[in-house]
């Protein structure tokens, strides 16, 4: 009988759009941002030999209508224990990275981003259904308690090295994507999404201020992908390049972008790309609209 009623509930589907229309701008926003050191963006395809921009934007139009899907979801187990709610999520999010698959021709342009936004779909989908507030903190916090165990049991007990993120765990202790998503996001709640507020209320440009907060997350983040493609020591050249840039005033003026270029020779000459900074950048600019605006 409970099944039988969860499958029923839905959020309103203006609701839903909204907020899907807002984690699909964000994949945009992010990959249209130009010039990122290492990663593809509008000038040119950064350390990556295998995919270019109109990857991403093909990629982005095969997520987009599978967003309120993990929404949706995420109202139908508002009953449950959210510790039992990531199972569920799992096959949708499967469907969601084999229609990438089918969009890229087998290029992997955002499968971190589909693991992230979502479970932040599905956390909104779950306070919203449970009649909360959606707000950045709510909603990290959600995904905090679907995530629950999850690096125990993917990383340290059923550790298979499968992937890249699983290898690195196994030897230098990196929990990546998922240690983040368990711990609410908490480069993006205490460090990336206050700083871009404070440069959105300081009357920053947008772009500027979305640069200088990415060179943040890359001065923070133990990015697996840094660590897999050149192993700790590039992982801690790219964090010392990155905090040495926001040191000197990191990237307030059109004139500061001449140092991002030059950061992104020196990680395309090393064949760097923070693909996962790339992925908190996302969560933090989809959690600012979340801030700025309501369905």
């Amino acid at each position: 009988m409970m099944q039988t009623t969860l499958a029923r509930v839905e959020v309103p589907e203006t609701i839903a759009a909204h907020y899907s229309e807002l984690a699909f701008r964000a994949l945009l926003a992010e990959v249209n941002l130009t010039p990122k050191p290492g990663l593809v963006d509008r000038r040119n395809c950064g350390a990556h030999k295998d995919m270019a921009l109109k990857d991403f934007y093909r990629s982005a139009d095969a997520i987009h209508p599978w967003l309120p899907r993990f929404i949706q979801q995420g109202a139908r187990t508002a009953l449950l224990p959210a510790s039992d709610v990531l199972k569920d999520l799992r096959p949708i999010g499967m469907a969601c990275e084999s229609a990438m698959f089918r969009a890229t021709a087998g290029v992997n342009t955002h499968k971190g981003s589909i693991f992230s936004l979502g479970l932040l779909c599905a956390a909104i989908g779950r306070l919203h259904q449970q009649q909360r507030e959606v707000t950045p903190l709510a909603v990290c916090q959600t995904v905090a308690t679907f995530c629950h165990g999850l690096t125990q049991r993917e990383l340290r007990q059923n550790n298979h090295q499968q992937t890249a993120g699983q290898r690195l765990f196994c030897e230098v202790g990196l929990t990546g994507a998922r240690g983040e998503a368990e711990a609410g996001y908490p480069l993006v709640i205490n460090l990336a999404l206050p700083h871009y507020r404070s440069r959105q209320a300081l009357g920053s440009d947008p772009e500027l201020a979305l640069l200088d907060t990415l060179l943040l997350l890359m001065a923070h983040n133990g990015d697996t992908n840094i660590a897999s493609r050149g192993g700790v020591e590039a992982l801690n050249w790219l964090q010392d390049y990155a905090r040495n840039m926001l040191q000197n005033g990191g990237i307030h003026q059109p004139a500061d972008l001449h140092y991002l270029h030059v950061f992104d020779n020196a990680c395309i000459e090393r064949n760097l790309s923070p693909g996962g900074s790339a992925d908190l950048l996302i969560i933090t600019w989809f959690l600012a609209q979340i801030s700025q605006s309501h369905p």
